[in-house]
């Protein structure tokens, strides 16, 4: 595993970039934030289309202080949001050029095997004679995606590359993006300002604001410490252990988190929405804030599928509500949205043990 080494300290006009980081050597890391606030700087300043600071990967150092490796002899390959491609020829050809200049950056391209097995993963073996004018959006992306796989990086770059796709062609390729590890071993850095992509996509979270790094770690742990509005919220990891209700419900057992007090009894479970699931596939499911209430008592005339037992971790005031942090049997967190008045009539404390009624819980893939 090769971790990529960040110290960038980058000018665009009025905007500076300031980062001191480490990113993992594998996985993917969404690099998340509002826009401005540096997400495609930091990309470019990796990629050497930018000045201003220090990246190593491993003990490969692409730039310094005192010298920086141009952007066409970096290990990388980075796919922008337009997918950039040669108009006049076809995707084969597309592929090829991608593959000649791949010794320009001291790579070795992927054998013909390894090859075949990228555009099987994306569906591109019936598209290889088509003219670029002749491919949707969501296949033109594609074609970038294996283009830039084909090349055989040690580091890959997503530079939004969902963004000019309308919502029918992003659910298109989103599938295409969650099956990356299977033909990539390598890290992958994702950019976006789109929390569902990020919730489907990523292992670890590095946010941006301003310029500056305000958080940075594991998806989940992450998110639950964020503040976003409507969008405030946990994900959890599980395993589809079983489907009810003629496979139109399925039972996920989460994982248990390393803060569990203890692990040996059953497992925290959810009952979601997942017609397409086989037992055994392992997922994430998306818990808003919002879609979260808490009662004293397990109500046992309720039509909500999901009252799960949990603690009271803390409570934070949010301008007219109070936020929640609620821990699982599994160690896991959920998040609650409440009014104050919710929270003083129940009298709601640090420590006390409470149900948490789940309304609502999304497939995040």
């Amino acid at each position: 595993m090769t971790d990529l080494h960040l110290n960038i300290d980058c000018h665009r006009g009025d905007f500076r970039l300031r980062l001191d980081t480490t990113l993992a050597g594998q996985g993917v890391t969404a690099v998340f934030g509002p826009s401005g606030c540096g997400k495609t700087t930091l990309l470019r300043c990796i990629a050497g289309l930018e000045a201003g600071g220090e990246v190593r990967l491993g003990e490969q150092v692409w730039s310094s202080r005192q010298r920086s490796l141009p952007a066409h002899q970096r290990p990388l390959a980075l796919v922008f949001q337009d997918a950039g491609l040669l108009k006049h020829l076809n995707v084969q050809g597309n592929l090829d050029y991608g593959v000649k200049r791949a010794h320009q950056r001291g790579l070795t391209p992927l054998a013909h095997e390894q090859a075949q097995q990228v555009l099987e993963l994306l569906d591109l073996l019936p598209l290889l004679r088509r003219p670029v004018l002749r491919l949707s959006g969501g296949e033109q992306q594609r074609v970038a995606l294996a283009r830039a796989l084909l090349i055989n990086p040690r580091l890959l770059l997503l530079d939004e590359p969902l963004s000019a796709l309308d919502t029918a062609r992003k659910q298109e390729v989103l599938p295409y993006l969650r099956r990356l590890h299977q033909v990539y071993q390598g890290p992958m850095l994702y950019v976006s300002h789109a929390l569902e992509e990020v919730v489907q996509l990523a292992d670890q979270l590095l946010l941006l604001e301003r310029g500056e790094m305000r958080a940075q770690g594991g998806l989940a742990e992450v998110l639950a410490t964020l503040n976003l509005g409507d969008e405030t919220g946990v994900v959890l990891k599980g395993r589809i252990a079983a489907q009810e209700d003629n496979g139109q419900l399925a039972r996920l057992v989460l994982d248990p988190a390393t803060t569990a007090a203890d692990n040996s009894g059953p497992g925290t479970e959810l009952l979601l929405s997942a017609p397409q699931a086989a037992i055994g596939d392992h997922l994430r499911a998306r818990v808003l804030a919002r879609d979260v209430s808490i009662s004293l008592s397990r109500a046992d005339d309720s039509s909500i599928l999901n009252i799960l037992p949990v603690q009271i971790d803390c409570l934070s005031a949010d301008g007219t509500s109070v936020l929640l942090n609620l821990r699982l049997r599994s160690g896991g967190l959920l998040r609650a949205r409440l009014t104050q008045r919710s929270v003083t009539q129940l009298g709601l404390k640090p420590g006390m043990p409470v149900w948490a009624q789940v309304k609502s819980v999304a497939l995040a893939g």
